[in-house]
């Protein structure tokens, strides 16, 4: 089912919280998976429209709000698309609390997950294969995809290692003994090459990040 040829992937930047909604589709295919919708979903829609796709999943890397906004909407459009998410933060779904919404005033309830994901996992949707590592730091149960296509690997990330950057650790159930732990064995193990799509700002690569990420050094 997986392949190798890589896969085309779109950027939709969701307010207000700047955060990146991805759409990855293998060319000449009209399936698609959709990673982390945020509070804009009619973007993601469109885009969708634009390009004549479907999503066969919706994949979700935590479960703060900015990244989950947009699952009901899309499972209301799409109902038989499953909704897949790490174990350890399935539970922030239906939490307004453990989700951050209650926190800015909100009461977001996603619907329940249809697919939870751990460590070593493969999830294969679409024609692509996405291994699943856990990644605590940013939230407890916070996980990442690596694609492996022809060159180079990919992999979408969400709230852990940005441009320069990383994400917050300040959240309850952020730790910032575990974020650096992530990186440096989880992450910084992938090949230099690997392009890193983040859950806010612009894309990296893993090398980049080794040599000038000003909060976890590789060494």
């Amino acid at each position: 089912m997986s392949s190798s040829q890589p896969p085309k992937i779109t950027t939709i930047l969701s307010q207000p919280f700047g955060e990146n909604t991805y759409i990855l589709g293998i060319p000449g295919r009209s399936d698609c998976v959709v990673v982390d919708p945020g509070f804009e979903p009619d973007k993601i829609f469109a885009e969708l429209d634009t390009q004549n796709l479907v999503p066969a999943a919706i994949l979700n890397t935590h479960g703060h709000s900015d990244h989950i906004a947009g699952n009901e909407a899309m499972k209301q459009r799409w109902p038989d698309c499953p909704l897949v998410i790490g174990h350890g933060d399935a539970h922030k779904l239906t939490d307004p609390r453990a989700n951050l919404s209650a926190m800015f005033g909100g009461q977001l309830i996603s619907p329940t997950a249809d697919v939870m994901l751990a460590e070593g996992d493969t999830y294969e949707s679409a024609g692509m294969a996405f291994r699943v590592l856990e990644t605590p730091g940013h939230s407890a149960g916070h996980i990442v995809f690596v694609l492996k296509s022809d060159e180079p690997t990919l992999l979408i990330g969400g709230d852990m290692l940005f441009r320069q950057g990383i994400g917050r650790t300040d959240f309850p159930d952020g730790d910032p003994a575990a974020m650096v732990h992530s990186i440096r064995t989880k992450l910084y193990t992938l090949p230099d090459s690997t392009v890193v799509y983040p859950g806010h700002g612009p894309e990296t690569t893993i090398g980049y990040e080794k040599e000038n990420n000003p909060f976890v050094p590789a060494t």
